[in-house]
């Protein structure tokens, strides 16, 4: 995580104002103050699967609390509710991410003689570039292509990691201030309510 081009408490200072709509502001704030998630889809132990996965492809060490990428997914996957794309190889996803993490699974206890959970970051991560280049043993990967899977899942996880406000907030976008409209639309030109990038 590289440091916000935005002074930190930027999207709560916009959250006091009148500047977003109350739709807006209402999704904004779910999503800061989001309570510890119980999965309902997965099993615990596949949830956290899901999470380890997760802290290794969106390292988060500069925060006290990460943001949390599994509980979306979890959250959809109960629902039956499609992320509006997949690739025509892949099964439905609720089956893909159940192969996929047993695969995973799979190629960890191949691969090192242990739990995913178990390994070291690196030997996750060399787990994680194996199911990625399409050489995960495991013969899980025999029916599920891993190379598009870890694309969805890393798809899926970045989605829901740009969703949340302080995400956005690093990457210094206040789209979500939306009410007035936006009208200083050229080349490095800034709204007054913009704050001033962090030089």
């Amino acid at each position: 995580m590289t440091s916000s081009p935005y002074p930190a408490g930027t999207v709560r200072a916009l959250l006091a104002t009148d500047l977003m709509t109350e739709a807006t502001r209402q999704a904004l704030e779910a999503r800061l103050l989001a309570p510890a998630y119980e999965p309902q889809f997965f099993d615990a132990a596949t949830y956290e699967l899901l999470r380890m996965v997760a802290a290794r492809l969106f390292p988060q060490p500069d925060r006290a609390a990460p943001i949390e990428l599994a509980a979306a997914i979890d959250q959809r996957l109960l629902e039956g509710l499609s992320d509006g794309w997949r690739y025509d190889v892949l099964p439905p996803d609720r089956e893909a991410y159940r192969l996929g993490l047993g695969g995973i699974r799979e190629s960890a206890r191949v691969m090192f003689g242990a739990p995913f959970e178990q390994l070291t970051g690196l030997q996750q991560d060399a787990v994680l570039q194996a199911v990625q280049n399409e050489t995960a043993p495991g013969p899980l990967w025999d029916t599920l292509s891993a190379n598009r899977f870890f694309e969805e899942l890393l798809a899926e996880m970045t989605e829901n990691y740009y969703a949340h406000p302080l995400a956005q907030e690093e990457i210094g976008y206040v789209g979500m201030a939306d009410v007035p409209g936006w009208t200083h639309i050229g080349l490095n030109e800034k709204e007054p309510r913009e704050p001033a990038v962090n030089e």
